[in-house]
């Protein structure tokens, strides 16, 4: 085993430093969660606990419905990360493939949305959704979902995918009677995969973070997200920080898994294009 240089060494020892500032605060707040009030009251604060304080943990269920939350965010992420997967798959072979008029333009002006702040469009989005009454009642989750079916972001990385498959391949399989759809759900998508799996990544990540938007829309408590929910730990529960942390903590379970299961994908799925 080739022992390593001096040079991967103060490389590697750089990234970690880099990587002090953005993993310190997931694991201070997963500590924290299990920290008593006397560690979280210490000046300064305890960077380990002197004894674990499950309480917290469970504490969070009885203090708000930490379970329908969960439903909640994982019928709003779920719902956003298949209608945009399925939305760029479609959009990204027409704009790879089929002979539309004026193709680069609109493409051209399709990514040019992506320079637009989601900001600038929330109000235009709430007046539409209110208007439509998807604001109350189980239509919620379709207000919650209706202003993301589609991405450019998606739409843009796997039509480079789409672009890096030979010329031939298509041949064969139009010479074997293979229609675009064929074409597209038998041969394509499954040699796409890892592009694939990087924009569902992606998508589940921003949706399951989203605050913004379910804040504004949402106003029965029985649909709020997961994340509008653990900020009402932060109102309800100022004296017990552990508490909030606990909270949080829960929270990101669901991304720190998407994100390690899925990271190898990601980093296929984003390079797939870089030699277009």
């Amino acid at each position: 085993m080739r022992k390593p240089s001096l040079s991967q060494v103060a490389v590697y020892v750089v990234l970690g430093v880099a990587a002090i500032p953005v993993l310190f605060p997931v694991y201070y707040g997963f500590v924290g969660a299990v920290m008593g009030p006397g560690d979280l009251a210490t000046y300064p604060p305890a960077l380990v606990p002197t004894e674990l304080h499950w309480q917290n943990v469970t504490d969070v269920f009885r203090s708000v419905p930490l379970g329908r939350f969960y439903l909640n965010s994982a019928i709003q992420a779920g719902a956003i990360t298949l209608a945009q997967v399925v939305t760029s798959i479609v959009a990204a072979y027409a704009f790879a493939f089929l002979r539309l008029p004026a193709r680069a333009a609109t493409f051209g002006l399709f990514l040019a949305t992506l320079m637009v702040p989601w900001e600038s469009i929330i109000i235009p989005n709430y007046l539409t959704v209110s208007g439509w009454g998807l604001a109350r009642g189980s239509l919620t989750y379709l207000g919650l979902v209706l202003p993301f079916l589609a991405s450019a972001f998606g739409t843009f990385l796997l039509r480079q995918a789409f672009l890096q498959f030979p010329s031939e391949l298509r041949d064969a399989a139009v010479i074997d009677g293979c229609g675009h759809w064929r074409l597209l759900w038998r041969v394509l998508v499954p040699l796409s995969k890892p592009s694939i799996a990087a924009v569902g990544v992606y998508v589940f990540l921003s949706a399951w973070n989203q605050y913004f938007w379910p804040l504004i829309l949402i106003r029965d408590t029985e649909f709020q997200t997961l994340q509008i929910g653990i900020s009402q730990l932060n109102d309800a529960e100022a004296a017990q920080p552990g508490l909030v942390l606990a909270g949080v903590a829960l929270s990101l379970l669901p991304t720190l898994a998407v994100v390690i299961l899925g990271q190898r994908y990601i980093v296929r799925g984003l390079t797939a294009g870089a030699l277009r």
